[in-house]
Formats: structure tokens, sequence, C-alpha cells
């Protein structure tokens, strides 16, 4: 796996508990008895990406890791939390989802499987009953959603809007999101919206313009859907270019049902993330091995879908940085569960569990560009799951079981 965006801005090693760690505050926690602490940080323990530590202890104090290393030796604390020979990992970073929505689209998922190809046009459906929906509604399902989340590890979210396609209701879209996270997408380009169907270079010009001026202050990212069906990569370039100028962060999905230009342009301008990237050709693939663009898979659509897997052992094997996600959204991949992703990215994405894990934490963090989670080391934000297995293959070892035990949000146990 490629680690750089997440090394990059890694601290130096975790000193011993000499004097350098004689400041830990007496009212930290000390979670101890640590079978196996998966750091991220390859300085630490054995010095794989994964920096695992064995027999190992986390120091918290406030929402701040301020110490880590082998169990013996950890600093007195107030507070103490025995793992019992248990693992712990760093919280998920869940970088693509679709939370602000309302209504229910079981029936095309029982139409598609029962024979009906998967097509981006369901999306319409959502959009009704979302726009339909009060801001109550929307914030409700949102904070549901979330809850669930974090009760399988999942201590980050990045959410979207993209089911209101007017102005008013991508706007209202993103402050509601934005009162359950600080990592908040404009997509306003999910589709053409239905009432531009005729004219779908005036709703580009929607986007790019009194759109945007509304719901630039409620994002720090903007997307588009660049696929036959929804935008192609003129639309996306002018679409993006536009956000970036009013200084909106570019991410994009990519390459899900088709070849396409989606991943070279997000290359070329930048993004952050290029997200699904199932059909990829070698330049594709060189493309995001030479930049700093993320390729983030999305299991759980191919899953719920019945496409084709994304190849992640040829994005890993050329030196991508990867990340997993939940793409959660209530028409193709209707999972919040992480672990759930990880076990499917081993079994049918061809990913070592390390590969896996460091993917649904590092990978995502660096997907969002962000360097205080998806670690334990010191300073990192202290996100921690301890799981109800001695170590981290047991998320795809035992697929479907929920071993998440305990969960840690900023340094206060939330799960």
């Amino acid at each position: 796996m490629n680690t750089g965006p997440a090394a990059t801005n890694s601290p130096a090693a975790t000193p011993a508990p000499t004097s350098a760690n004689s400041a830990v505050a007496t009212t930290a926690t000390a979670i101890v008895n640590i079978a196996s602490l998966v750091t991220n940080d390859p300085s630490l323990g054995d010095g794989t990406p994964l920096g695992l530590i064995q027999d190992a202890a986390v120091v918290i104090d406030g929402d701040r890791v301020v110490w880590v290393g082998e169990s013996s030796k950890a600093p007195a604390t107030d507070n103490r939390v025995d793992a019992a020979g248990r693992a712990v990992i760093p919280g998920f970073v869940d970088s693509h989802s679709h939370l602000v929505f309302a209504g229910d689209r079981t029936a095309e998922f029982h139409a598609r499987m029962s024979g009906q190809p998967y097509k981006a046009g369901g999306i319409r459906t959502t959009v009704a009953a979302t726009r339909a929906a009060t801001d109550a509604e929307l914030s409700a399902n949102v904070a549901h959603y979330m809850a669930e989340a974090l009760r399988q590890g999942t201590t980050t979210f990045e959410t979207k809007s993209g089911y209101g396609l007017t102005v008013e209701d991508e706007a209202r879209a993103l402050r509601i999101a934005a009162e359950h996270t600080d990592e908040v997408t404009y997509l306003g380009a999910h589709i053409v919206s239905p009432d531009y169907a005729d004219d779908p270079a005036a709703y580009v010009d929607l986007v790019t313009g009194p759109m945007l001026d509304a719901c630039a202050p409620h994002a720090r990212w903007i997307d588009v859907f660049c696929e036959k069906g929804a935008f192609d990569g003129d639309q996306a370039r002018a679409i993006l270019t536009a956000g970036q100028a009013k200084g909106l962060a570019a991410r994009i999905h990519a390459n899900q049902l088709s070849y396409g230009p989606g991943v070279q342009l997000a290359v070329e301008l930048g993004a952050a993330s290029a997200d699904h990237c199932t059909h990829l050709t070698d330049a594709d693939v060189d493309a995001l091995a030479s930049g700093d663009t993320v390729a983030t898979l999305l299991p759980g659509a191919e899953f719920s879908t019945r496409a084709q897997w994304p190849d992640a052992r040829r994005l890993v094997d050329a030196g991508v940085t990867v990340a997993l996600s939940t793409d959660c959204n209530p028409g193709s991949s209707f999972t919040s569960s992480v672990p759930f992703c990880v076990a499917l990215a081993v079994r049918d994405m061809r990913m070592t569990p390390d590969e896996a894990l460091w993917s649904a934490t590092a990978g995502g963090a660096a997907a969002l560009r962000r360097t205080d989670i998806g670690r334990v080391a010191v300073g990192a934000r202290a996100d921690l799951v301890l799981l109800d297995a001695p170590s981290h293959v047991h998320l795809a070892y035992r697929p479907g079981v929920p071993l998440v035990a305990q969960v840690w949000r900023t340094g206060v146990r939330v799960a």
C-alpha cells in the first residue's frame, strides 16, 4: 500500500516513556493490555505501514493521544481501561457517503436483485422524496445513520448534498449536513435535475452559478458524478473548476459504470480523491500513481448492484493510495458498515487484511487530506475502536459479526 499522503505529516517516532512522557496528566485515561494496537505509524511497533505494537497501551488526554507504547511502560493515570487482550484500531474514516436524503428505494433494489441492471437515473426517486421532506426529517435521518455508523467504529464522516438539485434544496441539505460533520460536500452535480432534463447546459450554468454561490459557504468540498447518464468530462471540468475558484476542494465520482475521463480529470485538477474507480485503463492507473489523488473504492456499491469489482490489487501494486468507504446511500449502497466493506475488499477486491484496514482508516484520512485522524500516535485525535477480537484481521476473518466493542471519538467513549 502507498502510505505517502498519510505518512508525509506523521510525527516523529513516539518517544520512550522517560522524561519526555513524564508530563502525562494523571487525569488522562490509559487503555492497557491491548493485544494488538494498529497505529498506522510505520515508525512505531513492527515497522510496517500498520505500525503494529503488541501488548500495547494508549493514553488519551482531552481529545488527543498523548502516549503510545508497551503496556508495561504506560505512565500512571487516574483512569485506566483494561482491553483484556483485545485489539485496538484507529476509528474508521468514511470519506464518501450520501446521508441527506428521504424516502426508500426497496422496490428498486428488489428489481435489481431480480435481474434488472443498475442505472444512475434511480437517483430521481430520492430527489422527489428529499424535496418533500422537512428539515427536521432530513436532520433526523442524518443523525440516525451517523449514529448507526458510529456504533460500527466510524468516527469521521464525509457526506454530500445531491438529492435536492435546486438552489434552495441543495443549500439546505448542506446546512443540515454541517450540523453533523465538518466534512461536507456540495454535489449539486449528482445528476441533471429533472427540471432541466431538456436543457443540461442550463443546469450546469445553475450548478456553477447561483447554486454554487448559495452552497459554497456551507461546504468544504465540491463533487460531480462524471458518468454516462450524468455529466461528461467537459461539464465535470467546468463544475469542479468553478468550485475551486470559490475555495472548495475537488473530489469526483469517476469511472464507476464505464470507462471515462473522470480519473484523468481528477489527477489533472489535483482532486483529493477519485471515487469508485471500477473501470480503469493502464493510463488511469499510472496517473493515479503519479499524483496525490486517492482512489476511493466503494465495494458496497458493487455488492448492491452486482457490478464488476474494482481491482484494488492492481491499484495497490502500482503504488496508488487507496481508501475504502461505504458510499452509504438509499439506492446503490445502503450500508453504513465499514467493517462490511473491509471484508468485501479482502474477499472480492484482492486486498490483504492489513491493506483493507489501512485503507479504511489512514486511506480515508488521506482522501480527506487530514493528518489528525486515521492513526493512533502522539498528537492525533483520540479516535479509537476496541474490537472484541485479538487482531484487526478478524474484521475480514469473521464477516458480519459485530466485533466493535467500544468506540472513543475525540477522546470521549461514545459507544
